[in-house]
C-alpha cells in the first residue's frame, strides 16, 4: 500500500515492566479508504528483526457499492505480508498474479528490483458490503537478496500450522518455527510471526524464539507480567526475555513478531526499502518515467503518481 517515510508511529512510552523495553500506540491513517493503526516504523524503533513495516487494518465496513481500492503502485527490496481475520483482498501484480486472500491464508509479494501490484476488494463483494480487518507486513530483504527477481506465493489457511497451547490457548505459525511447527511461508530475514487467540485468562510464557521480538495487540486486553497493554499497542520486548502473557478481561488476540536483528540500516520512502539510498532514487525516476522495470498491472488502467515531497 502506499506510503510516506515520515508517516511514523506517534506515541511511545517506556516498557512498565523490565521484559518490555517499549511500548508504542499506532498512529491512524486513511490508506485506499480503509482505517489502518501504524506500529512500525517509529522514530525510535524502526525495526523488529526484519520487520520494518505494520499496519493493523481496520476492522473497517465498507457500504454497499464501496471497498478497498488500492491502484498499482511500486515496491523495492522487501517482501509484503498480508494476513487477514475477516473479508477478502484481490491481489494483482505486474508478474501476471492475480490471487485473493480471505481469511488465515498468506500473501507473499516479494519485490527484490521491482514489482507493482493493486489491491482490491473483490467486485462480488461489492454490492452487499464488506468488513475488512487484517495486517499487512513489509519485511525487509537482506543486502544479497534486496536487487534479485520478484515473486509471489500463496498460501492457503489449511496450510498453516495450528497448535492448542496449554488449557485456552491456539497458536498459528504464520512465519517461522515455533513449538516444533514450521510454517510453509519463506519469509525473508529469518523471520517469526505467530497468531496467538488466548481465552480469558489463558496464559503462557512468551518463548524465546528470536533474537528481537515484539508482541502486537490485536483485539482484547492482555497482561505482560502483570502489565496491562490493549488493542493497537506493540510491546517491543528485551532480548531474551521470557514475559508470562496473559487474556484480561475476555479473548485476546496477539501476534508475536521477531526475527535476527537486519544486517544494516535501512532506507525508505514511499512504498521503496534499500540498504543504499541511491536504489531509491533509480526506483523513483523509473516508476516516473514508465521504465519497464515496473511493467504494467494486467486489467488495471490507473496508477499512483510518485509522491512530490
Amino acid at each position: 500500500m502506499s506510503r510516506f517515510e515520515d508517516e511514523m508511529a506517534g506515541e511511545a512510552a517506556p516498557g512498565g515492566c523490565p521484559a518490555v523495553e517499549m511500548v508504542i500506540r499506532g498512529r491512524v491513517r486513511d490508506i485506499g479508504g480503509l482505517n489502518v493503526a501504524r506500529l512500525l516504523p517509529y522514530a525510535k524503533r524502526r525495526a523488529i528483526g526484519p520487520f520494518v513495516f505494520f499496519d493493523r487494518m481496520g476492522p473497517v465496513g465498507f457500504a454497499p457499492g464501496t471497498g478497498l481500492d488500492v491502484p498499482p503502485h511500486p515496491h523495492i527490496g522487501l517482501a509484503t505480508l498480508t494476513y487477514l481475520f475477516q473479508g477478502a483482498i484481490v491481489h494483482r501484480d505486474s508478474l501476471g498474479t492475480v490471487a485473493t486472500i480471505r481469511p488465515g491464508a498468506v500473501n507473499l509479494m516479494t519485490a527484490g528490483h521491482g514489482v507493482a501490484h493493486s489491491e482490491r476488494t473483490a467486485p462480488e463483494d461489492r454490492p452487499g458490503g464488506s468488513v475488512l480487518d487484517g495486517v499487512q507486513i513489509w519485511l525487509a530483504q537482506p543486502k544479497p537478496e534486496e536487487q534479485g527477481a520478484p515473486g509471489f506465493a500463496h498460501h492457503a489457511a489449511e496450510d498453516l500450522p495450528e497448535l492448542r497451547i496449554g488449557t485456552g490457548i491456539t497458536l498459528r505459525v504464520v512465519a517461522g518455527e515455533a513449538y516444533g511447527a514450521r510454517s510453509p511461508v519463506e519469509a525473508p530475514g529469518g523471520a517469526l510471526c505467530l497468531d496467538l487467540a488466548l481465552e480469558d485468562g489463558a496464559a503462557l510464557e512468551v518463548p524465546d524464539a528470536a533474537p528481537e521480538r515484539g508482541l502486537v495487540v490485536i483485539d482484547g486486553a492482555v497482561l505482560i507480567d502483570g502489565e496491562p497493554h490493549e488493542a493497537g499497542m506493540l510491546a517491543v520486548l528485551r532480548a531474551g526475555s521470557r514475559p508470562r502473557l496473559q487474556a484480561s478481561g475476555g479473548l485476546a488476540r496477539v501476534m508475536l513478531i521477531g526475527g535476527p536483528p537486519l544486517d544494516g540500516p535501512r532506507s525508505m520512502w514511499w512504498n521503496f526499502v534499500a540498504s543504499d539510498p541511491a536504489l531509491i532514487e533509480d526506483a523513483k525516476r523509473d516508476w516516473a518515467s514508465g521504465d519497464p522495470r515496473f511493467p504494467a498491472v494486467a486489467e488495471e488502467s490507473d496508477r499512483l503518481p510518485l509522491p512530490q515531497y
